[in-house]
């Protein structure tokens, strides 16, 4: 059975939502504070549910001391700060996601579906700069393993395979966050940079994420070095 760790002090919103994800299937251990989800996190749930305020260590230092060890569980955050800086941070910090409160019920367990979604393909080799292992989650760039969030892997294996060919944002959304476009891609662009930044691509003049401006992305075929 799916296991979700939820780490969320307010009993009104983690109790009701506890209840919501087992009617769904799901097995969860819910947690009131920041250290006791870092120890929750020991018995290798299949998704972090992370609200931000947590007392005692707070959600973004948990979702660090997660990536710092090496966990490469999905991460969604929880937050009722909705400024793009605090979206910024939690997404350097490792988080692979938020939805902002008060949430609808639906979206999160849309986001919930989406993180949780493994879709197996054989690996792919793009020269030998960038290789992905679709099955073990895994992808190195220049013989160095990159350190990932699951979004952003999934980001990585779907620009990969249609590398060469422009992904529009509307396929992105809806292959990786399970949700259809309506108009704003704030959180999709972020990854991208943070990816980008993970490939040491410039921004300015990106030689293997490009922007096709109105449309979407492009995968650049990389040439050896």
């Amino acid at each position: 059975m799916t296991r979700v760790l939820l780490a969320e002090d307010d009993p009104t919103i983690s109790e009701p939502l506890a209840r919501a994800l087992r009617r769904e299937g799901y097995e969860v251990d819910v947690h009131a504070d920041g250290a006791a989800a870092l120890d929750g996190a020991k018995e290798n749930p299949d998704l972090v549910l992370l609200d931000l305020g947590l007392p005692r260590i707070d959600g973004l230092e948990v979702c660090r001391r997660l990536r710092a060890e090496g966990r490469t569980i999905p991460v969604l955050i929880l937050t009722a700060r909705a400024e793009e800086v605090d979206t910024v941070v939690g997404l350097d910090a490792g988080a692979d996601d938020y939805v902002t409160k008060p949430f609808r019920l639906a979206e999160l367990l849309a986001r919930v579906r989406a993180l949780l979604r493994r879709t197996p393909v054989d690996a792919v080799a793009t020269g030998e700069l960038v290789r992905i292992d679709s099955e073990g989650r895994r992808a190195w760039f220049k013989d160095h393993e990159l350190q990932l969030t699951a979004k952003e892997f999934d980001l990585l294996r779907v620009l990969v395979r249609e590398q060469g060919k422009v992904v529009s944002r509307e396929q992105l959304m809806r292959e990786i966050w399970d949700t259809s476009w309506f108009g704003s891609t704030k959180t999709l662009d972020m990854h991208i940079s943070v990816l980008r930044r993970k490939l040491g691509d410039d921004a300015a003049q990106p030689q293997y994420i490009a922007t096709v401006r109105g449309v979407g992305f492009r995968f650049e075929r990389p040439d050896p070095e």
